[in-house]
């Protein structure tokens, strides 16, 4: 499963590259893949609403054709609502294959999975009903081909390959039955949205406004230039010559036309049971790196704060046990993903997942990253220490490659999410002419909002802040992205040049932010305090 994994990312690495150099990272539509699908839904429903007004169920074919040959707003509203529906299929898929790529189809991101996989399959049915309306030829192919796989299952008492024997006319019940199933789909995909981001503080579920714009925009230009093919009417007794297709919400009917229907059906319930097994064979033991978070409550101050910052409502405030009056944060282990961004709101340091709470950050630079920065210059007066580049894990190791060959320090992180800021202020304090911070894409964080509230905590005094004593000249943030190291090395050069221009730093012998925080004593009284 872990290579299946870092397969498809290696290979949606290669389409964000593409995209990135088209359009940017912060357009980057595979970036978007789910809003992308959501914002699809909606035009189809829009674009949908106005068909069903001129749809006829005596007479599909004929009031579908009469819809195409309208130059004013039958014709692009048809098509925009047949390219829509190819663009869903799309962007969920890629939005279902970067989850399970990245390792979000697991743990308490097993209801948002298999929530998905229903919505993906509805949109699917959605699609398959659609193209039966219309009753071309090949909304009739398709049609008689689901018959012949209903037949095989021991549902119906009447064969429904029946209904296209051509011994009489086609009744207008299958048509209602199928428009009924078009049109309650899409309703029940509302709550199974709602049921998908349940468990998610904040979510997204429209991509920015010019990217969702011009993606329609696109859509309609391509509708108003090159229709949606229409097949000629469906025929019982007529075998068209040619039957348009569409390889990307029905690509496995080629595929099943050449089979048994037992065959069909094993390979439906195969493919099926895999995608719902995800979760059971992707997950990982709860321990190291993804153990939940944990609260100390010597440290905790009740600031409410890791509620608000935690994007998978995972943390709540309660009574506490003892005798102080605030409250204390409590973590709900079966929705905590792991991802630290409680660890870096905490300002006393409290919080977070084994190994990755403030102080064992700050425990990480003493042990570890101040003795292999001793021999560039930390603690001496030769040369000037070289530039810290705070890095996420996720990023490509290309760019990370490219900043050592510029001279910085690379220090990894998790994700920005969990840096704590007293990590950049004592590499400061310490002597650092200046920090780098370089997190993913902010659409593409695997903890979500990992960037957005380090540059909250950074520039806006978002709660844990990076003290007032700290020069922010000498911190910047940046992005990784696939397929642009030119702004990568950009903005670093950028940050070396603007730090040339300031005085030589100053480094601090005997800083210990510890000593900031530490912990309160229980039952203390007044007089001791």
């Amino acid at each position: 499963m872990r290579l299946l994994e870092r397969a498809f990312r290696r290979f949606l690495a290669t389409l964000d590259a593409v995209a990135t150099k088209a359009y940017g990272y912060a357009w980057n539509p595979f970036y978007q893949s789910g809003t992308v699908a959501v914002a699809m839904l909606l035009v189809l429903i829009g674009t949908g609403l106005y068909l069903l007004l001129f749809y006829r169920l005596g007479a599909p074919s004929a009031s579908v054709g009469r819809m195409a040959a309208d130059p004013w707003l039958g014709a692009w509203n048809r098509s925009l609502h047949r390219y829509a529906s190819d663009v869903f299929v799309l962007a969920a898929g890629v939005h279902a294959l970067r989850m399970f790529a990245q390792g979000r189809s697991w743990g308490p991101r097993t209801l948002a999975w298999v929530s998905g996989l229903v919505l993906f399959g509805a949109g699917l049915v959605c699609a398959w009903t659609g193209f039966v309306m219309a009753w071309d030829s090949f909304g009739e192919r398709l049609a008689r081909e689901g018959g012949r796989l209903l037949d095989a299952l021991p549902v119906f008492s009447e064969p429904l390959s029946r209904i296209f024997a051509g011994d009489g006319p086609v009744p207008s019940a299958f048509f209602f039955v199928n428009m009924f199933i078009h049109i309650a789909v899409p309703l029940a995909m509302g709550a199974g949205l709602w049921l998908h981001v349940s468990h998610l503080a904040r979510p997204a579920l429209l991509p920015p406004r010019r990217l969702m714009w011009g993606i329609i925009g696109a859509l309609f230009a391509a509708a108003v230039i090159w229709p949606a093919p229409l097949g000629a009417p469906a025929n019982p007794f007529t075998l068209a010559p040619t039957t348009p297709t569409d390889l990307v919400a029905a690509w496995w009917l080629p595929l099943s036309e050449r089979l048994s229907p037992g065959a069909a059906w094993s390979a439906v319930l195969i493919l099926s049971a895999a995608a719902l097994l995800v979760p059971r064979f992707a997950r990982r033991p709860r321990t190291g790196a993804l153990a939940p978070s944990v609260v100390d409550p010597r440290l905790c101050t009740g600031c409410n704060q890791c509620p608000q910052d935690c994007p998978w409502s995972a943390i709540t405030m309660v009574k506490r046990d003892d005798d102080r009056p605030m409250l204390v944060a409590l973590v709900d282990p079966a929705r905590c993903v792991s991802c630290g961004i409680c660890a870096g709101s905490c300002a006393p340091m409290g919080i977070g997942p084994e190994g990755r709470t403030g102080r064992d950050q700050l425990g990480a630079l003493r042990s570890v990253a101040f003795p292999e920065l001793a021999g560039a210059g930390f603690g001496a007066h030769g040369d000037l220490p070289p530039i810290v580049a705070v890095c996420c894990k996720q990023a490509p190791a290309s760019h990370v490659a490219a900043l050592r060959a510029r001279g910085a320090h690379v220090h990894a992180v998790s994700c920005v999410g969990n840096l704590h800021t007293s990590v950049i202020e004592l590499f400061v304090r310490r002597g650092a002419p200046g920090v780098i911070v370089c997190g993913c894409p902010p659409r593409d964080c695997t903890s979500r909002e990992g960037p957005k509230w380090l540059h909250e905590r950074v520039f806006n005094d978002r709660e844990a802040e990076l003290q007032p004593r700290v020069d922010r000249r000498r911190v910047r943030l940046a992005t990784l992205a696939p397929g642009d190291r030119r702004a990568t090395l950009a903005a670093f050069d950028d940050f070396a040049r603007a730090l040339a221009a300031l005085d030589r730093p100053t480094r601090e012998t005997d800083v210990d932010l510890d000593v900031v925080c530490d912990p309160v004593p229980i039952g203390a009284d007044e007089e001791d305090s």
